[in-house]
């Protein structure tokens, strides 16, 4: 599993224990729900920092909580 990979299977996991849908995050996290999917899509660049900040910031929990997950735990290298 790469980056890109963890963050996005880190905001489903989050959307499922809150009980959120894609939309219901994007609006409680004040980023647009383009923004969410493009995190979601594997063919997205990185997501930047300060739009995951945005979502742990609507979710009520901290940087350090959001990576505190074993998805990140052994990641591969992304090749470029």
């Amino acid at each position: 599993m790469n980056a890109k990979q963890a963050v996005a299977a880190r905001l489903l996991q989050l959307c499922d224990q809150k009980n959120l849908a894609i939309n219901g995050l994007a609006n409680q996290s004040g980023v647009s729900p383009s923004t969410v999917y493009s995190m979601l899509n594997e063919k997205s660049q990185n997501p930047g920092v300060a739009s995951i900040k945005k979502i742990c910031d609507g979710l009520e929990i901290s940087l350090r909580e959001f990576f505190d997950c074993d998805l990140f735990d052994d990641l591969e290298q992304e090749i470029k």
